[in-house]
């Protein structure tokens, strides 16, 4: 199965910019949902097929759904992302469109955090709408390093967390990309969960000394505090509820929860997973 067209919401962001290219790559036809106007007249002016749409504006889904047969869901993370999510789940089932690829977060069916808590409507609608859905559970990126901490790498040769103490099974944005494309191409997948993982789980300490070995130079992580971390976050121009539900997500998984390694990307799209340090030599630019 290829879809006549494949609408990617969130096109701008790591993941749906992403899975732009990646489908680009094999030929798909793809039509890229920005919000910014900026960003559909650039992607227009390149010769792409590019609309505006607010999740927050019903209104504005209809036309961005015509003659597409599949969705991929990305819901920028606000208070409002569950009502935003929904809006397009609605439309689509309104638009008579076949598929639903929606991207939630680790172990989202079990709540355990606030950013769980609003991917989960999302999910129950999408196995509730009678659509061919998909959920793509991915967990943490290893981008986070490359977008969060590099600066930090690159001028104090540290990164700061809050503690932890147990690996975490982080998974490379092009990987997730990858499953994604093979999902929205390809027939199998109605009503399946799929949790992505890196080929190996870490601690914050094993993922600098992998930092150290790859950048040639010392790495070191630094471990806060809650409450240390919440004032840096606030300090780095995060909003108060974001940096809150990062806190949560950490005391949720401080002791375990997120160490399970998957084989996921590797069945579904036939490649291994991408290493930490392939990662960070791929990245090497980035950490100065």
């Amino acid at each position: 199965m290829v879809p006549a067209m494949i609408l990617v919401t969130g096109a701008s962001g790591t993941v749906g910019s992403a899975l732009l290219a990646t489908l680009r790559a094999a030929g798909h036809p793809v039509r890229a949902a920005y919000h910014a106007r900026s960003d559909v007249e650039r992607a227009v002016a390149a010769g792409r097929d590019a609309v505006r749409i607010d999740l927050g504006v019903p209104a504005t889904l209809p036309a961005a759904l015509t003659d597409v047969e599949a969705v991929f869901l990305v819901g920028a993370m606000s208070l409002d992302q569950t009502r935003h999510e929904l809006n397009l789940i609605e439309a689509a089932t309104a638009e008579g469109v076949p598929r639903v690829v929606k991207l939630s977060v680790w172990r989202a069916d079990e709540e355990l955090t606030p950013i769980a808590r609003l991917h989960r409507p999302a999910e129950r609608a999408l196995q509730e709408s009678g659509l061919g859905y998909t959920l793509v559970r991915p967990n943490f990126y290893m981008q986070n390093f490359a977008r969060q901490y590099a600066a930090s790498i690159r001028t104090t040769g540290r990164f700061a967390q809050p503690h932890t103490d147990a690996p975490i099974s982080f998974v490379d944005v092009r990987d997730i990309a990858r499953v994604a494309a093979r999902v929205l191409t390809t027939d199998g997948h109605d009503g399946r969960v799929y949790a992505l993982t890196g080929p190996e789980a870490l601690t914050y300490e094993a993922a600098a000394e992998v930092l150290s070995r790859a950048l040639d130079r010392p790495v070191r992580f630094a471990a806060l505090s809650d409450a240390e971390a919440r004032t840096a976050m606030l300090e780095r121009g995060l909003p108060p509820y974001y940096a809150d539900a990062l806190i949560e997500v950490s005391r949720a998984y401080r002791h375990g929860g997120a160490e399970t390694v998957t084989t996921t990307v590797r069945d579904l799209t036939g490649q291994e997973p991408t290493s930490f340090d392939g990662f960070v030599r791929d990245h090497r630019t980035a950490f100065g």
